[in-house]
């Protein structure tokens, strides 16, 4: 159970939960592979089920062969706003970063996208007004699911861990949460199934975004 008047800061993932970004994904990693003459199929419904993963941990589940992992994200990040229009902010999610704003709970946002990008993207939906902090992946701190990046969240919003709560669509961003100590609430409307999601015990599950509210209500 989430008790609401201990929580003082909500941090959201993007892909999956903020952002319904598989097909800019998707084709900007198809057109990467291409770029680097990477003659492989890429299963679709495969590489849906890993959104969120990192990727070279879905090139090696997939046997993508991709040798220089550094210049694949370099073209990748160039090539990705050629498609940014494929990606849409899910229903009803500026309702709820507004509800939250106005019960004075902060929200940030952890992603593994690098920095440069993940501001690139927030600013291109015009969300950046709504969060306090967002943390892209940063040279020398770890990734999702370490604790980390949601520990340095907290610490420079000066929030303790307890008092915040991890919304994600993937293992990742649950094991996350539960690893720095927060609680978490898995959002089962993104890139993973219910049952998947079922399996990493979560505090909630939430089925759209504003069911948040039932928490702060």
């Amino acid at each position: 159970m989430i008790n609401s008047s201990s929580i003082k800061l909500v941090t959201f993932d993007l892909d999956g939960t903020i952002i319904d970004s598989y097909q800019t994904i998707y084709k900007s990693t198809i057109k990467t592979l291409r770029k680097l003459k990477i003659e492989t199929s890429v299963n679709e419904k495969e590489f849906y089920k890993r959104i969120g993963q990192h990727f070279n941990d879905i090139f090696s589940e997939m046997n993508i062969p991709v040798n220089d992992f550094e210049l694949f994200i370099s073209i990748y990040k160039e090539l990705y706003f050629d498609f940014i229009d494929e990606s849409k902010i899910y229903p009803g999610v500026i309702d709820t970063l507004q509800f939250l704003n106005e019960k004075n709970v902060l929200v940030s946002l952890l992603t593994t996208k690098t920095q440069s990008q993940a501001d690139k993207i927030i600013d291109h939906f015009g969300l950046r007004n709504f969060f306090s902090f967002v943390m892209g992946r940063r040279d020398g701190i770890a990734n999702k699911p370490a604790a980390e990046p949601l520990l340095f969240i907290c610490n420079e919003l000066q929030i303790n861990a307890k008092h915040t709560l991890m919304v994600g669509d993937t293992e990742l961003d649950i094991r996350c949460g539960k690893n720095a100590g927060a609680k978490t609430c898995a959002a089962a409307y993104g890139y993973r199934s219910e049952d998947q999601l079922k399996k990493e015990n979560a505090d909630s599950i939430i089925f759209q975004i504003t069911e948040l509210k039932n928490i702060f209500n």
